[in-house]
């Protein structure tokens, strides 16, 4: 349970610099401000059902979350940018998010495979016995 609790955090960290940065800077911009939103939004979502669905998709979904929003702002700081919008590893929002979401990754992918063995547990015990 530990590991969703942080794994929670962790997307509901990014979840509020990604709801912060769309009403500083981004809800103008058409396709990022949308994508911006839906980010934030997903993120409360996912954090709710860490604690609600036991069920190993959701971990999963938060390692999701945060590889996706990490991958689109590494292409955003690149030369061609991601939809005309071009970012800088610059600021405390970006490194918040950074920090956030390889959390995520992790965190999630860990609770992932810690919850898969203990429900694979039993199985193993009456295929045993």
């Amino acid at each position: 349970m530990t590991a969703r609790i942080i794994a929670a955090v962790a997307v509901l960290v990014s979840a509020y610099v990604h709801l912060h940065l769309w009403i500083q800077y981004h809800s103008a911009h058409q396709v990022v401000g949308v994508a911006w939103m839906v980010n934030a939004v997903a993120g409360v979502v996912i954090a709710v059902l860490l604690f609600t669905w036991q069920n190993w998709l959701a971990p999963l979904l938060a390692a999701a979350f945060g590889a996706s929003t990490l991958i689109a702002f590494i292409i955003s700081t690149t030369g061609s940018g991601l939809f005309g919008v071009h970012e800088k590893w610059v600021g405390s929002y970006v490194w918040a998010a950074f920090v956030s979401e390889v959390v995520a990754i992790a965190v999630g992918l860990y609770a992932v495979v810690v919850e898969r063995r203990a429900a694979a547990a039993p199985e193993r015990a009456r295929v045993h016995s």
